[in-house]
């Protein structure tokens, strides 16, 4: 029969063990070659048809409803389907497309994002041979600790709250859907994050920064991705609080914490400042 101790060290390697598989898997997913690191421009659209680096056409939008006219040889796809299919060039509509939602279309070996933020319509093009993604050396993190992963209670308003936030890019702001929020007790402090709908059916996302922000971890958010069960229990594991893609390039939109959740406690689990970011230190 195991000791207590032995009970103990196999506890934390099994801990420790599904950590480094979540993580290697996210940065496997973050490397992909048409992710967030591939991105080489941010354009805003604007009424005036205009050319954009890197994206094939002259694109301009209006009424929710975005232009795009492409010249003689010039090519664009979508779901595989050729949109110039006249010698001379040829004029496609995209939209309305939702709020942070978008499309993608392909123009050789760049896929190019068309997506709606903060009211406004961006097109960014991704290309597998951008250097940030084939200079990335992945994200430093804290080693896992248990003692970061926590019960809590997710306690839903009466009513989903609209809640606006800022934005990593200046002048744009975010709005989002507030179910509830999630209690907690943390280092011997009983706290509160107000939680967004997450990207899954049932998950909830919660935007955050803490006493190591600006410090060990990324200055303006980081965020962590919770599953309540039915009857509002749920694990905050902090050591899977991760980066969004503004810690890693001036290309993104993110959004930033509700006031409310900037913490006092300092978190020192989940992912740190990245390597490239240290350096512009």
């Amino acid at each position: 029969m195991p000791t207590p101790t032995e009970t103990a060290t196999s506890t934390t390697a099994a801990f420790t063990a599904a950590w480094q598989e979540w993580h290697a898997e996210h940065e496997r997913h973050r490397a992909d070659p048409h992710g967030f690191l591939a991105v080489t421009h941010l354009h805003w659209l604007g009424s005036e048809a205009a050319p954009l680096d890197g994206v094939p056409g002259a694109w301009s939008v209006e009424n929710d409803v975005v232009t795009v006219v492409l010249g003689p040889g010039e090519s664009l796809l979508r779901d595989g389907r050729e949109l110039n299919t006249d010698a001379a060039g040829a004029t496609v509509v995209f939209g309305p497309i939702a709020e942070r939602d978008g499309l993608n279309l392909n123009a050789g070996d760049t896929v190019v994002e068309l997506a709606k933020r903060g009211g406004e319509y961006i097109v960014r093009p991704r290309h597998p041979g951008n250097p940030l993604l084939n200079e990335y050396r992945g994200t430093p993190a804290y080693a896992p600790d248990a003692s970061f992963a926590v019960n809590g209670t997710f306690v839903p308003f009466e009513v989903p709250r609209p809640t606006t936030v800022g934005a990593a890019v200046e002048g744009i702001q975010h709005v989002y859907e507030a179910p509830g929020e999630l209690h907690f007790n943390l280092a011997g402090q009983d706290l509160v994050l107000t939680a967004f709908n997450g990207h899954a059916p049932g998950t909830l996302s919660v935007l955050f920064t803490d006493a190591t922000s600006g410090k060990t971890t990324y200055a303006a958010n980081r965020s962590l991705t919770v599953t309540p069960e039915s009857d509002g229990s749920v694990v905050l594991d902090f050591n899977r609080a991760v980066n969004l893609p503004c810690a890693y390039t001036d290309l993104a939109t993110c959004p930033l914490p509700p006031s409310e959740n900037r913490l006092s406690v300092a978190i020192e689990a989940g992912e740190q400042i990245p390597y490239e970011r240290q350096e512009q230190q």
